[in-house]
């Protein structure tokens, strides 16, 4: 790492303290009581360290005068004293230790849950972009912990400052430099501080590629459902030795930090400590000399060391906030990553029952040089159903992306009953539509769950689970389940049954079929893991449970496209054909060659 990248610059230092304000707000907002009681308990420990100095040194002068008069009552009282104001210190200490407790608790589930709440406002082009993960690793990481630090800091810094204006004063009634002194002398302890706390933060945020690398290795050695093929194919021993060297890499960097940052703090904490006991000689000769009574002696001394702990203290404080800030700007900058505004709000179309039109629909992924789409057109009409044939790579899936809105057409219109998607409003154009995606989720929940969260309105209602069963087909594999729709799917909790991939398409489906307002169901590859003949039955069932409603199908099984009314064939993200299986097959063109293959097949 080049040496400039250590130097601090005091604009940049100003402008990364911004975030402190933002700290405060997040503990106001969180908890404002605990807020009020850190507060008050951060200034009394901050005024007892000198009550109990100066209690201190009128102990041992009171032992003093009462050695000369035989008399320990003025003594005692002082220990009482000092008694009291070690168990009040111990109490407060202790109470601000319950308050970071909680605190921390607390404000790291709402940061984290801030976190989650911006990723649900995201699009689905974050999610595509590598930078994007990387941002939201450095946000994650350490973000639970260093909005609480950076308040505890703060706070610190305040009581430091309390006890060191309260030591100044008992040390200017010796003499203004030892002030001096004791404020200079802490200084090289801060430089170091402040040095490495930004060489950290580049650090770290310069490897979160490899650190997201190291997490993924992780899963991929400690998942179920990565489990068999990295045992079936022996890639355990690569994985973990990935997994090894990017540890050694990261370690090897943290080791390096860690050396340079240890060397140069215990260099220049000589000087620290040169600078202590050059005020305790100081001191003890003031006292030899006659100028300073026992008890003003010790009290001085207390007061400069433990000055000098809190000067110290002081500024590690201020390092270690710089370092939060710069932490938290990861933090507030993916919070404040921006979000296309939706300027739809529009509940219904100008021609209702027109159905779903593409006009001239190009569009290219964001990064890629050659578009996924090419000036598709084409017009589902209500009632109607649609297969889209194709190579993989084809452009399949991107048309369900841009039709559900994910994706927004590079040029062209897509429109549903007359009106461009993008005018409607995002929650009622999604209740028209029903989605089930080649690689659909399968959520350890209970089965009912499962189903229930296509409609999250209904999340809880049976009937509509039993209904959306039977309309996928689902019954039978439901009712061979030990315990019905409240069966927990899944092996990560306990109890949990796992289901086979033609099973678990069942559920899927299922899922696409609760949303009953759906005028549009879009199915891509839904029975890729079920045998032939279920598929056939599913198929025949799906056409009369949506007789009255449009749909889309992607499929590689022939015997299920030519169920649909009309067929589209892309070719390189083009339409290369159009129309129903028998006017294509009549044509004798891509169509027809790729069915004559595939029924090649079964002969």
């Amino acid at each position: 790492m080049a040496e400039s990248s250590y130097k601090l610059s005091w604009g940049s230092v100003r402008d990364v303290f911004v975030f402190t304000r933002r700290a405060f707000g997040l503990v106001w907002t969180t908890s404002r009581w605990l807020a009020y009681g850190f507060c008050l308990l951060t200034v009394l420990a901050g005024l007892l360290p000198a009550s109990l100095a100066y209690v201190s040194k009128l102990l041992v002068d009171s032992v003093v005068t009462a050695r000369a008069l035989h008399d320990p009552g003025p003594a005692v009282h002082y220990v009482v004293l000092e008694a009291a104001a070690v168990i009040a210190l111990a109490l407060v200490q202790r109470a601000i230790g319950v308050i970071q407790s909680l605190l921390r608790a607390q404000l790291g589930h709402r940061v984290n849950e801030m976190i989650l709440e911006k990723a649900l406002t995201l699009t689905l082009v974050h999610f595509e972009d590598s930078e994007f993960y990387d941002k939201l690793s450095q946000a994650r990481r350490q973000a639970s912990q260093r909005p609480l630090s950076l308040v505890n800091r703060t706070f610190d810094l305040l009581q430091q400052c309390l006890i060191l204006s309260t030591y100044g004063v008992i040390l200017w009634n010796f003499s203004p430099y030892a002030v001096v002194l004791l404020v200079v002398a802490g200084l090289p302890t801060f430089w170091v501080e402040a040095r490495f706390a930004k060489s950290a933060f580049q650090l770290f945020t310069w490897r979160s590629p490899e650190s997201r690398m190291q997490a993924y290795l992780e899963t991929l050695i400690a998942r179920e459902d990565y489990v068999k093929e990295v045992k079936l194919f022996g890639l355990g021993d690569l994985f973990l030795e990935r997994y090894r060297r990017i540890f050694h890499k990261l370690y090897a960097e943290d080791r390096a930090l860690t050396l340079r940052r240890a060397i140069w703090g215990y260099g220049l904490g000589l000087l620290s400590t040169v600078a202590l006991y050059g005020a305790y000689y100081w001191i003890v000769q003031a006292t030899v000399a006659g100028r300073l009574s026992l008890g003003e002696m010790s009290m001085y001394l207390l007061v400069f060391k433990q000055g000098q702990q809190a000067v110290t203290s002081s500024l590690s404080s201020v390092g270690g906030m710089y370092e939060d800030n710069l932490y938290l700007s990861n933090l507030y900058e993916f919070l404040q990553m921006p979000v296309p505004e939706s300027a739809g709000e529009e509940q219904v179309g100008p021609k209702p029952g027109d159905g779903l039109r593409f006009q001239n629909v190009s569009f290219t992924y964001p990064g890629a040089s050659e578009p996924a789409l090419r000036n598709v057109t084409f017009h589902l009409r209500p009632g109607h159903k649609l297969a889209l044939v194709g190579e993989n790579g084809s452009g399949k899936t991107t048309i369900v992306k841009l039709l559900s809105r994910l994706y927004s057409p590079t040029e062209g219109l897509v429109l549903l009953d007359g009106l461009d998607l993008q005018q409607w409003n995002e929650n009622a154009l999604r209740r028209r539509i029903g989605v089930i995606f080649q690689d659909f989720m399968r959520y350890h929940f209970q089965v009912g769950e499962n189903i229930g969260v296509g409609d999250v309105e209904a999340l809880e209602e049976r009937g509509r689970w039993q209904d959306a069963a039977e309309k996928a087909r689902a019954q039978e594999v439901i009712g061979s389940l030990p315990e019905g729709y409240q069966t927990q799917l899944g092996r990560w909790f306990k109890g949990g049954r796992e289901l086979s991939g033609g099973q678990w398409q069942k559920i899927a489906l299922a899922r696409a079929f609760m949303r009953t307002g759906a005028d549009l169901l879009v199915l891509d590859e839904p029975t890729s893991a079920v045998d032939a003949k279920a598929e056939v039955e599913i198929f025949e069932h799906f056409r009369k449970v949506t007789e009255n409603q449009m749909a889309i199908l992607i499929s590689h099984r022939f015997s299920t496209v030519r169920m649909a009314d009309e067929i589209m064939v892309l070719e390189k993200g083009e339409v290369a054909e159009f129309g129903s299986h028998e006017e294509l097959l009549a044509r004798d063109g891509h169509y027809a060659t790729l069915f004559k293959l595939q029924a090649a097949g079964y002969r």
